[in-house]
């Protein structure tokens, strides 16, 4: 786990990112720290669940986006999120309809795929800020492709094929992502420090 610390140049604001790196041998071990991240944003987000009250505006979504080239495994790790997260059923990616949400017990999570997009204000007719507001999570795969219309994202997960492997990078600057990344135990099945 690398911490970088960088001062700004338009005041005395630090950027603090977290970021975390391993190389993941196969399909069953991108499924597998899919499942490992779904457990730890299930602990990092277990305090604002709590803190969630009638009348007091909800925390907004956690965004994680996905870059990585065609078959990289964007919709193999979020699948492994989803199932992590209790989802049952067939994970689909949204290539077509361009979101996919899920009713999991922490709330609504969103799974989107840009790729189609022509244009990032097509985000604005489909509703896309709606589903920020309403959604717990949203993982977002080729978010370069809302550019400049997307906010700004919680954790960047870059994915980098190596021979018949992958090799993943965590990043995060929210505290949320920085709780989550520093739970992610590197001891999972198939995974190898990449630091």
């Amino acid at each position: 786990m690398t911490d970088h610390k960088t001062q700004l140049t338009s005041g005395s604001v630090l950027d603090l990112t977290l970021d975390f790196s391993l190389e993941l041998i196969d399909e069953a071990a991108m499924l597998e720290f899919g499942n490992r991240i779904a457990e730890a944003i299930g602990r990092g987000l277990k305090n604002t669940l709590k803190n969630d009250c009638p009348g007091k505006t909800p925390e907004p979504a956690l965004l994680i986006a996905l870059q990585g080239d065609l078959g990289a495994g964007k919709t193999t790790l979020s699948r492994g999120v989803l199932t992590g997260l209790g989802h049952s059923g067939a994970v689909k990616s949204p290539t077509y309809t361009l979101v996919e949400p899920y009713d999991l017990v922490m709330g609504q999570v969103c799974h989107f795929d840009f790729y189609r997009l022509q244009d990032p204000e097509e985000l604005e007719y489909m509703g896309f800020r709606d589903y920020l507001v309403e959604s717990r999570l949203c993982l977002i795969e080729w978010p370069e492709r809302g550019a400049g219309f997307l906010p700004e994202v919680d954790i960047l997960v870059e994915i980098v094929q190596l021979n018949e492997g992958r090799k993943v990078t965590l990043s995060g600057k929210s505290q949320q992502a920085r709780v989550i990344i520093s739970q992610l135990d590197r001891e999972t099945y198939g995974v190898s420090g990449a630091d």
